[in-house]
């Protein structure tokens, strides 16, 4: 793998900002005065704490994490002063207690767990000059946090690109092999039984939440961050992929359990050559050839581009299908109304994904 492709790797990115981070923050510390200069390891923590994936996580998360050890600093102090009198196992199971309730605030969000941590520490470190400790720790912990972020700013600012194209790309493979398996099941008269479907759409379900979250992820990396101007078409792009895949998702776990439940095809509707399962696997052949070629790619003179290629072969397998429909006299037959709703579920999909044509690039 080439340098340039290993820094597109988020995990490579984090690792080199949160070491740089840290390195800055320690060597900032290190040159205040004592006895803030002796805590150096604090300003360290607080730049590791700053660094994720994104500007707005790293200025969320400094932000709110210092603020959650701040409040566990009072909450230790103040509940150490009113319980003077009482053993310290009960005083420190108080103070647990206590930061624990604070520790629902909203606010904090996945950073609550600190204020029974800062308390905690309060408690056992720093009881004897709380004020000292506090301004050190929390002091300490806010510059190496700001160091973080702007570390995570002004260093390859991340727009976790490469991550969401990776997981449209994985579920989008997964739902052209599903749609392909169904039709090489029609032709073989083979379909998935009810619990086969179910364990198939339990997998592309998890890649789907999977590329739902990294879409969600780029969508954070856009605020605040001095790139998002220059890769604003790119991720737009990624987000009407990723909208468009979940949507037609949506329509293939309709339809195919159409078919796994009531089996249309053998539902006695044979009336064009070849048969109604036959027909209806060229259909969902020809829909998985679209999902499989999802932009318009540059062709030398005299070419036929693949993608429209494949929307031309599925709207001809479609057009059979509904051809299919028209001519039959079966009216009353749960199957065919089972393949009309398929058949709508299969023209709704592939306008879904007919103008999805730019390739995003990555960053």
């Amino acid at each position: 793998m080439r340098a340039r492709e290993w820094l597109a790797e988020p995990w490579i990115q984090r690792g080199v900002r949160a070491s740089l981070a840290a390195g800055l923050a320690w060597q900032a510390a290190v040159l205040l005065p004592a006895p803030m200069s002796q805590y150096a390891y604090y300003a360290a923590l607080g730049a590791v704490i700053a660094v994720h994936p994104t500007v707005a996580d790293s200025a969320s998360a400094a932000w709110r994490t210092v603020l959650a050890i701040l409040l566990g600093f009072a909450v230790a102090v103040v509940v150490h002063e009113a319980t003077l009198a009482v053993p310290a196992p009960i005083t420190i199971a108080l103070v647990v207690g206590v930061a624990v309730v604070f520790e629902q605030w909203p606010v904090l969000r996945e950073h609550a767990s600190w204020v029974s941590f800062a308390a905690v520490l309060m408690f056992t470190v720093g009881a004897a000059d709380p004020t000292t400790y506090a301004v050190n720790y929390a002091g300490l912990t806010l510059l190496g946090a700001a160091i973080g972020v702007l570390v995570t700013t002004v260093l390859f600012p991340p727009l976790q690109l490469t991550v969401a194209v990776r997981r449209i790309d994985a579920a989008r493979s997964l739902l052209a092999q599903h749609l392909r398996g169904m039709a090489d099941g029609l032709r073989l008269g083979e379909v998935p039984s009810p619990g086969e479907w179910e364990g198939r759409g339990r997998q592309l379900a998890a890649a789907l939440d999977r590329m739902r979250a990294a879409e969600n992820v780029v969508a954070r990396a856009r605020r605040a961050n001095p790139r998002a101007r220059k890769w604003e078409g790119t991720a737009e792009r990624i987000r009407e992929q990723s909208r468009a895949l979940d949507r037609v998702a949506v329509l293939v776990d309709d339809f195919t359990t159409l078919v796994v439940e009531f089996q249309p095809h053998r539902r006695g509707l044979d009336r064009i050559d070849g048969g109604t399962g036959w027909v209806l696997a060229d259909a969902l052949d020809s829909l998985g050839g679209v999902v499989c070629n999802p932009y318009a790619t540059v062709t030398q003179e005299g070419d036929r581009d693949a993608r429209a290629a494949a929307i031309d072969a599925a709207e001809e397998a479609l057009h059979r299908l509904t051809t299919l429909l028209r001519s039959s006299d079966v009216a009353d037959d749960e199957g065919f109304f089972a393949l009309g709703a398929v058949t709508v579920g299969m023209h709704r999909a592939l306008d879904t994904l007919r103008d999805r044509e730019r390739t995003p690039h990555l960053a």
